[in-house]
């Protein structure tokens, strides 16, 4: 079992930065494949980035290419997602996900424990 608690979200201009954080509770954290997800009003939950358990691999969605980067710190139990360069396009709700053993997955289905999300508003 995993838990998750997002934070860092707001309201920020475009051109801005935002840093979000993800603070995970449960024995095998450090074993798992972490990912950001977002969902903006009427849209589906879509792929943002997604780090593996040592932080030697991650993948990105090409809308946050160059933009965004994941990061995470096993020992303080965190991941992050620092987003640069925000447009108003990334307003959405931001989610933490804990995802499998072995694998860097970009789909949500492959996520088993889920935070409650962070909202990021951007202004143009």
């Amino acid at each position: 079992q995993v838990q998750l608690v997002e934070s860092g979200g707001g309201l920020v201009q475009a051109g801005g930065s935002l840093r979000l954080s993800c603070a995970a509770s449960g024995r095998t954290f450090t074993n798992r494949a972490m990912g950001w997800f977002r969902q903006a009003p009427g849209k589906e939950r879509e792929f943002v980035a997604a780090i593996n358990w040592s932080g030697g691999s991650t993948v990105y969605a090409d809308s946050g290419k160059g933009r965004f980067t994941i990061s995470r710190d096993n020992a303080k139990r965190t991941v992050y997602l620092q987003m640069n360069s925000l447009k108003p396009e990334d307003a959405a709700v931001y989610y933490c996900a804990a995802g499998p053993f072995g694998t860097l997955p970009s789909t949500s289905v492959e996520y088993a424990y889920w935070g409650q999300g962070t909202q990021v508003t951007v202004s143009s």
